[in-house]
C-alpha cells in the first residue's frame, strides 16, 4: 500500500485555517493510498472556487477547468481513456449553480465518474454570497440580508438525475469520509458524494458545532442497506434535515454505464477507445474513411463525398 504522503504535491495549501476542505483532502489522500491506485491513472478535475484548487494539491494528473464545467471535461477524459479513474471536485456553487445542467446530465448518462461536492452553502472564494444549497431565510456573515431563494437538495437531485451511487459525508469525520470516497471510486457508474464542509470564514450558521450536534451514521445507526432500498425510500430519507442529518450511502445500484452503452453501438470501443487508437504512421495522420463514414452517418451527421 502506498503511503498517503506520496499523493501530496509540493504546492502550498492556501485554504483558510480551519477550513473543512482540509478534512476532505486528508480523506482523499488516505483513500487513494489505501486503494493503491497508480497515480498515473488517476485524474482530478475541478472548476472555480476554493475546491477548484484541489488538483494542485494532489500528486496525480489534474485539470483545473472553468466555472461550472468540470463535469463535461471529466466525461471527455473518461470517454477517451477508459483505464482512468476520474474524480471531480467542485463546490456547491460551481456544480449546482452554473454547472447544474452538467450535473444532471452526468446522472442521466451514468458515466463511470466520481463527483465530490464541497458543500458549504456559500461562494467562499468571492466573499460569501449565498450558494444554491443555503437555506432560505438564513443570514450568514457574508450576506447583507437573509437568503431569498429556496435551496437545492444535492442528494435528492442526484437521486432523481440517475446517479447510481449517492452518498453524503462530513468533512470533520475523515475516517468515515475516506471510506465513502473509496466506495464511490470503486463503484462502476456515476457516483456522487455531497460533503458537508464548514466554511469558517463566511458561513457562521452551518458551523462545526452545528453539524457535530446533528449528523448521524445512516448505514450503521439505522441498518440502512443502500443496495436494497427503493429509490423512493432513498429520496424520502434525503429530505431529513433538521435536528438530525444523515451521512452515509443513501442509494447504490449497478447499471450499464454510458461507456458500456457506447460499446454496444461502436464495435471495439471498449477494447480500443480513442486514447489507444493510432493516429499517425511515421508521422502521417491516419484516417479510416469508411469507419468515419459509418459512425458519423449513423450517429451525428451525413458525410457527403
Amino acid at each position: 500500500m502506498a503511503r498517503s504522503k506520496e499523493y501530496r504535491s509540493n504546492v502550498w495549501i492556501d485554504w483558510c485555517p480551519g477550513c473543512g476542505n482540509f478534512g476532505i483532502i486528508s480523506a482523499l489522500y488516505r483513500a487513494l493510498s489505501e486503494m493503491g491506485l497508480d497515480r498515473r491513472k488517476v485524474v482530478l478535475v475541478s472548476g472555480i472556487g476554493c475546491s477548484g484548487k484541489t488538483p494542485h494539491y494532489v500528486n496525480v494528473s489534474g485539470v483545473h477547468t472553468i466555472h461550472g464545467r468540470p463535469i463535461p471535461f471529466a466525461i471527455g477524459i473518461k470517454l477517451s481513456n477508459l483505464d482512468l479513474k476520474v474524480i471531480v471536485h467542485g463546490g456547491d456553487g460551481d456544480l449546482l449553480g452554473i454547472g447544474s445542467g452538467h450535473f444532471v446530465s452526468l446522472g442521466r448518462r451514468n458515466s463511470d465518474i466520481t463527483v465530490i461536492m464541497h458543500d458549504n452553502g456559500v461562494y467562499g472564494l468571492t466573499k460569501g454570497q449565498a450558494s444554491p444549497t443555503l437555506s432560505k431565510g438564513i443570514k450568514t456573515k457574508g450576506l447583507a440580508r437573509p437568503n431569498l431563494q429556496d435551496p437545492i437538495n444535492p442528494v435528492a437531485l442526484a437521486l432523481t438525475s440517475g446517479y447510481t451511487f449517492v452518498a453524503r459525508g462530513y468533512a470533520m469525520r475523515t475516517d468515515h469520509l475516506k471510506e465513502l470516497i473509496k466506495e464511490a471510486v470503486k463503484h462502476k457508474g456515476s457516483s456522487f458524494i455531497d460533503v458537508l464542509q464548514p466554511c469558517v470564514t463566511y458561513n457562521d450558521v452551518n458551523t462545526v458545532e452545528f453539524y457535530d450536534m446533528r449528523v448521524y451514521l445512516l448505514n450503521e445507526e439505522e441498518d440502512w442497506d443502500p443496495s436494497e432500498v427503493e429509490l423512493t425510500e432513498a429520496f424520502e430519507k434525503s429530505l431529513e434535515w433538521g435536528e438530525r442529518i444523515p451521512i452515509g450511502v443513501f442509494y447504490k445500484r449497478r447499471r450499464k454505464t454510458f461507456e458500456e452503452r457506447i460499446g454496444e453501438q461502436i464495435p471495439k470501443y471498449l477494447e480500443a477507445p480513442p486514447s489507444k487508437e493510432k493516429i499517425t504512421i511515421n508521422g502521417k495522420p491516419i484516417i479510416d474513411r469508411e469507419q468515419f463514414r459509418r459512425i458519423f452517418s449513423r450517429n451525428i451527421v451525413r458525410v457527403l463525398d
